[in-house]
């Protein structure tokens, strides 16, 4: 999402559920961007955007880097607040449900929900775009 020239909207930290047995909250280093979220364990290093002279090195622990792009998300759900924290779920157009938790104050999941919403909104308007510039294009003689 960074390589693709997408700014920071939100940075910081936020914990996820562990999807083994036990469940342990791990924190991350998350990057909210205009596409979806970039979730980085907190001992990785941050991702550079991309320079157009030198090719990136390849980067063999990128894949410890999760992406969950705008794309593939359905709602953000579930909010709870219990003590200092904000429990929420993200829910993944698969089915799949990412449990977080952050600290009240941070407002990680309304930052996630508006972005959210302001992709789906820009891929509505470009559908509809799309579909009167192919009906100009087929009433045109």
């Amino acid at each position: 999402m960074l390589e693709s020239g997408c700014k920071a909207v939100k940075e910081g930290m936020l914990e996820k559920r562990s999807d083994g047995l036990l469940q342990l909250w791990k924190k991350k280093r998350c990057i909210l961007t205009e596409e979806g979220l970039l979730l980085i364990p907190p001992k990785h290093p941050p991702p550079a955007p991309q320079q157009q002279q030198q090719p990136a090195p390849p980067a063999e622990p990128a894949a410890k880097i999760k992406e969950l792009h705008f794309s593939n998300m359905k709602t953000v759900d579930c909010v709870e607040r219990k003590g200092k924290y904000v429990y929420f779920t993200v829910v993944m157009a698969e089915g799949k449900e990412i449990d977080f938790r952050c600290a009240q104050e941070q407002g990680w999941n309304a930052a996630i929900t508006l972005q959210m919403v302001q992709y789906k909104n820009r891929q509505a308007i470009l559908a509809v775009r799309s579909t009167r510039q192919k009906q100009q294009h087929l009433a045109a003689p």
